[in-house]
């Protein structure tokens, strides 16, 4: 069956389909390289890595055309750069650096293309030129360029933004310099005391200074992937106005299509709540990796969701995720080399190409390895590991070696609950996070976890 995703345009459920030379061309947006990316973003690339392994399996490797860019110039990267006294480059080198291998960790397929929005200066001027030439965009008084939205009669549609909405996006320092509250700058003029010397040449009649930070996906998708592409992906953060002003400029400088498709994952929230170091439910892979689990587990985790609905991600998921990894080794070493040629696990890529069922695929999956369904086909099941990007080759996770006195409190703690003597267990549980370890407590019993250092 053909893969159909919800395009978040048009808010139907629609084929995937390749350009007309049969190349399908497939952007999404990738990380701002100033900090490590939290399991929140990987969410985002995980659910993209799925895709493209569909994508890959529907039209051969060899036709799928994958970019992601690396936002590594923006005020948070100059920021981070101001605020170390170190150089943007070596700022955002080591974070891309750290997010490549976090990526190859969780066994996400590399982008064919991974432009950054610091190599491609030239193309975002010359986007932006354009636009000033067709009327779409302006030189404010400060020497910064804003894109007229009244210019662009589509404005809105793919996030039903309405004006009023428009109105509180913006800042008192660009009410200022903006002919409209809802224009968005293209570039923004030099700040000696914000930017350091973080500039290059503006567009003709405009100020030295840097790219806003829409343009940059603009220019990158039309210089790598043409002018129309075929599928555009992100977060729903990024929906607007990060896309709904890619579409604006986009269109108004091409004077074509930009993206046939729109595809957008959910938040991810943890222990139900959004994810923020103050509540300490603030994970990255490596955090993750430090208190025991596989980088395996936190993939399987991120997928037991559908991307289209919150994930609410626990450590009790972790455990359920190394758990089930344990099962599919299993399964994958009581399978032959080869195994028959029946497909027994189609159902399981039918899900996953049903709008990205990730979820309703796993159920499928250890339905079928439980209930020991069909004859044994390892082509088949290599085949949905392969769009799962589940990697059993990977080891699992080591077991966290809990001291006899940890244990021994616990079992005071579990006693005492079951007692409902909550003042003494509260008290025990003050004890155990004081020598480092958290107790979570299931229906039937407990586990002992180190905190995270």
């Amino acid at each position: 069956m053909p893969i159909r995703l919800h395009d978040s345009l048009t808010r139907e459920l629609r084929e995937l389909r390749p350009s007309p030379d049969g190349v399908f061309r497939f952007y999404n947006c990738g990380p701002t390289v100033y900090a490590p990316a939290h399991i929140g973003n990987f969410r985002t690339f995980v659910v993209n890595d799925v895709i493209r392994r569909l994508l890959e399996l529907e039209f051969g490797a060899d036709k799928v055309r994958h970019v992601r860019n690396l936002t590594d110039v923006d005020d948070r990267t100059i920021g981070q750069s101001q605020k170390e006294k170190r150089p943007l480059a070596e700022i955002t080198k080591t974070w891309t650096e750290l997010f490549h291998a976090d990526c190859a960790a969780l066994n996400c397929l590399p982008p064919h293309v991974e432009p950054t929005a610091t190599g491609h200066i030239r193309e975002q001027v010359d986007m932006i030129e354009c636009l000033m030439e067709k009327g779409n965009a302006y030189r404010a008084p400060d020497g910064s360029v804003y894109f007229k939205i009244a210019s662009f009669p589509g404005y809105g549609a793919l996030s039903r933004i309405k004006e009023r909405e428009l109105k509180v996006t913006t800042s008192a320092f660009d009410a200022d310099h903006k002919d409209d509250l809802g224009d968005f700058a293209l570039w923004k003029a030099h700040k000696p005391e914000e930017d350091g010397d973080v500039q290059w040449p503006g567009p003709s009649g405009a100020a030295a200074g840097r790219p806003g930070w829409h343009i940059e996906c603009s220019a990158m998708i039309k210089k790598h992937l043409g002018e129309t592409i075929d599928l555009h992906t992100g977060g729903v953060d990024l929906l607007f106005p990060h896309h709904e002003n890619e579409i604006a400029q986009s269109q108004c400088c091409n004077g074509t299509i930009f993206a046939r498709h729109w595809y957008h994952s959910e938040h991810l929230l943890v222990d139900g709540t959004t994810m923020s170091k103050s509540k300490g439910n603030y994970y990255t892979l490596g955090d993750l990796v430090a208190k025991g689990y596989s980088p395996m587990a936190v993939r399987l985790a991120l997928l037991m969701g559908h991307p289209r609905k919150q994930l609410n991600f626990t450590l009790d998921s972790l455990h359920a995720a190394e758990s089930a990894l344990a099962s599919l080794r299993a399964h994958r070493a009581s399978l032959a080399a080869a195994g028959a040629a029946h497909d027994a696990f189609a159902s399981v890529l039918a899900m996953l190409q049903d709008d990205l069922n990730t979820p309703g695929a796993l159920g499928a999956l250890f339905t079928i390895i439980n209930r020991k369904e069909g004859e044994p086909d390892a082509a088949s099941f290599d085949r949905v590991m392969f769009a799962l990007g589940l990697d059993l080759h990977q080891p699992a996770a080591p077991k966290a070696t809990v001291p006899t006195e940890i244990t021994a409190l616990a079992e005071k703690r579990w006693a005492a609950k079951q007692a409902k003597d909550f003042a003494a267990a509260d008290g025990l549980r003050k004890e155990l996070t004081a020598a480092g370890w958290a107790m979570l407590d299931g229906k039937d019993g407990y586990k002992l976890e180190p905190l995270k250092k």
